[in-house]
C-alpha cells in the first residue's frame, strides 16, 4: 500500500495519521494553515475555500475553488492545493510575503473586517482570476450587467461565500478591480501543465478505509467486496452526514475520477453525461447546447458546490427535493447503470421507486445520463426557494414543450401543442412527472383556456406536505402559478 500524500502550497506532505473521514479543513488547521475556517460545516458558507487543481476545459489545468470542509482529505491523495497563505509570494529575507493580487484588491478597498471570511473570498475569488476565458467586456458594450465586471468577473464565482460584516460591495469592488494574471504568475503558469494523474488508493487508518479504484471493473469489484461501503464522488452530501450527523462510515469508495463517469459525448440522437463530471465541468462544455440544463445550473446551489457536485451523486441520493430530477424528468433522461452483469439503461420516469429509493441493484454504480434528441424548443426551470440562489427548492418544476406553429390551430394565431414534458421536485416522496398536467396540454392549442385548465391539473399533482420551507398549500398553489408564468412569457416573448 502506497502511502497516501499531498501537495499543500507547493510542498508534499503525509496524509497520515488522519482518520478516513478527516475533511481536508482539519487536515490543513491540523498542520497550521489556520486561514481555511469552519463556518457551517455543510458547504453554504465559503469560510473553508481553498484551490485544487483539476483538469481545464480551455487548459490543461483549472485551479478550482472546493469546499474543504466536505472533501475527505483521503479524495485528494496525489492531488494539489493551495491555501489563502499559499497564494501571496515570498518577499525579500526579512521583510513579508508579498500580497497576491486579489489578497491586495480585497485590503485596499476594504473589503475585509472581521477577516473570518476572508480567506475563503479571497481563494474563490483566486479561482475566477486564474479562469482562462476570463476576458474584459469590450469598451462600451451595451447594457449594464450586475453581475459581471468590466474585467470579465463573474460574481457567481462568489455565489457560495457569505460576508456577516462589510456588507458585499467592497468586496465586489475588489472582484472588478482584479487584473489578468502576470506572465510570471506561478499559478497562471501552472495551468499550462497537466493537473496530477487520479492516484489509486488505499488507505487505511483507525478501522477506517478510502479506497479510489483505477477502473470501473475495479470499482464494481470493490462494491461486491464491500456491500457496506459509501460511494461519494464530491461528497457534498456525504461530507454534510459525516461533520453534522457524525456518520462514519467504515469504507468509503470514490469515483470521482473514473474515466469510464466522466465522457460527455453528442450523438446523433443523445447527448451523453458522464456520472462523474462536475456540474461546472457539464456547464461549460456543453455551453448552453441544452438549454433547461443551462437555466438549472446557476440556481444548483452555488459555484462552490457545483465545482464538486455531480449528476451521478444528486440522482444516487433520491433526494425527492435535489434540483436535477426535474430538469431530467422533463428532458425524458435514462440513467445508465453499470453493475458486475453488465450496463442496462433506465428512464428516469421509471428510477425511483420511493422516499430515496430506487431500482438501483446493490453492487450498481450510476454510469453516465442519456438525454435525448432533439430538444424541445420551449423549455424552462422554475425553482421556488426562499433565496433567490445557494437555497434549497420547496419547489422545482421544469418544462420541456414543443408548440407548434401560431396559426395551425383552429384558435386563432395558437400553436398546438404536440409534446409537454413536466418534471417536480418538492411534491412527493420522489420527483415524478405532472402526467396529468402534460394530458391536459398536448393536442390542444397554446392558449390561456388551455394553460389554466392544465395549471388546475398541475396543482392537483403529487402529495405535497407541509414543513418549515413551505405548506403543501403553498408547494400546490407554486406549481399552478409556474405553467401561467411560462405562459406568460411565451407570450411575451412572441409578442416582442
Amino acid at each position: 500500500m502506497v502511502a497516501a500524500r499531498i501537495a499543500v502550497n507547493g510542498e508534499e506532505t503525509p496524509i497520515s495519521p488522519a482518520a478516513p473521514h478527516t475533511s481536508l479543513l482539519d487536515f490543513l488547521r491540523e498542520r497550521g494553515l489556520t486561514a481555511t475556517k469552519e463556518g457551517c460545516a455543510e458547504g453554504e458558507c465559503g469560510a473553508c475555500s481553498v484551490l485544487v487543481a483539476r483538469p481545464g476545459v480551455d487548459s490543461p489545468t483549472d485551479w478550482v475553488a472546493v469546499n474543504a470542509c466536505l472533501v475527505p482529505v483521503a479524495a485528494l491523495d496525489g492531488q494539489e492545493v493551495v491555501t489563502a497563505e499559499g497564494l501571496a509570494t515570498a518577499g525579500e529575507p526579512g521583510s513579508p510575503p508579498a500580497l497576491h493580487p486579489v489578497q491586495r484588491e480585497m485590503a485596499v478597498r476594504g473589503g475585509s473586517q472581521c477577516g473570518y471570511c476572508t480567506p475563503g473570498f479571497v481563494c474563490s475569488m483566486a479561482a475566477e482570476y486564474y479562469r482562462p476565458d476570463r476576458c474584459p467586456r469590450p469598451a462600451g458594450a451595451d447594457g449594464a450587467d450586475p453581475e459581471h465586471g468590466p474585467n470579465g468577473f463573474d460574481l457567481h464565482a462568489l455565489s457560495g461565500n457569505l460576508c456577516r460584516c462589510t456588507g458585499y460591495r467592497p468586496i465586489r469592488d475588489a472582484a472588478y478591480a482584479v487584473g489578468a494574471p502576470t506572465e510570471d504568475d506561478p499559478l497562471a503558469r501552472r495551468r499550462e501543465q497537466s493537473p496530477p494523474e487520479p492516484v489509486a488508493t488505499h488507505y487505511a487508518q483507525g478501522g477506517g478505509e478510502f479506497r479510489r479504484p483505477g477502473t470501473l471493473s475495479e470499482a464494481l469489484g470493490l462494491l461486491g467486496e464491500r456491500p457496506d461501503a459509501v460511494v461519494v464522488a464530491g461528497s457534498t452530501d456525504y461530507g454534510v452526514e459525516v461533520n453534522i450527523r457524525s456518520r462514519r462510515a467504515p469504507c468509503v469508495i470514490a469515483v470521482d475520477r473514473l474515466p469510464e463517469l466522466r465522457e460527455l459525448r453528442a450523438e446523433s440522437d443523445s447527448v451523453v453525461i458522464g456520472a462523474a463530471l462536475t456540474l461546472t465541468e457539464i456547464e461549460r462544455r456543453l455551453d448552453g447546447s441544452v438549454p433547461l440544463l443551462a437555466e438549472l445550473f446557476p440556481q444548483f446551489a452555488s459555484r462552490l458546490i457545483r465545482n464538486s457536485a455531480t449528476l451521478g451523486g444528486n440522482l444516487g441520493t433520491g433526494s425527492p427535493i435535489g434540483d436535477s430530477p426535474p430538469v431530467l424528468l422533463a428532458l425524458e433522461a435514462s440513467v445508465l447503470l453499470a453493475g458486475p452483469e453488465g450496463e442496462r439503461e433506465v428512464p428516469l420516469a421509471d428510477y425511483f421507486t420511493g422516499y430515496r429509493q430506487s431500482v438501483r441493484r446493490p453492487g450498481e454504480l450510476i454510469r453516465a445520463v442519456r438525454i435525448p434528441l432533439p430538444l424541445s424548443p420551449v423549455t424552462a426551470f422554475h425553482k421556488i426557494a426562499k433565496r433567490r440562489f445557494d437555497d434549497i427548492s420547496s419547489v422545482a418544476v421544469a418544462f420541456a414543450l414543443d408548440i407548434g406553429d401560431p396559426g395551425e390551430g383552429p384558435a386563432g394565431e395558437a400553436g398546438i401543442v404536440r409534446r409537454a414534458r413536466i418534471g417536480l421536485g418538492g411534491v412527493a416522496a420522489t420527483p415524478i412527472r405532472a402526467l396529468d398536467a402534460e394530458a391536459a396540454l398536448e393536442g390542444r392549442p397554446w392558449t390561456e383556456e388551455t394553460v389554466r385548465a392544465a395549471a388546475r391539473a398541475l396543482r392537483a399533482q403529487g402529495t405535497p406536505m407541509s414543513d418549515h420551507r413551505a405548506s403543501a398549500e403553498y408547494r400546490s398553489a407554486m406549481l399552478g402559478q409556474s405553467l401561467l408564468k411560462l405562459y406568460a412569457q411565451t407570450t411575451e416573448a412572441v409578442s416582442a
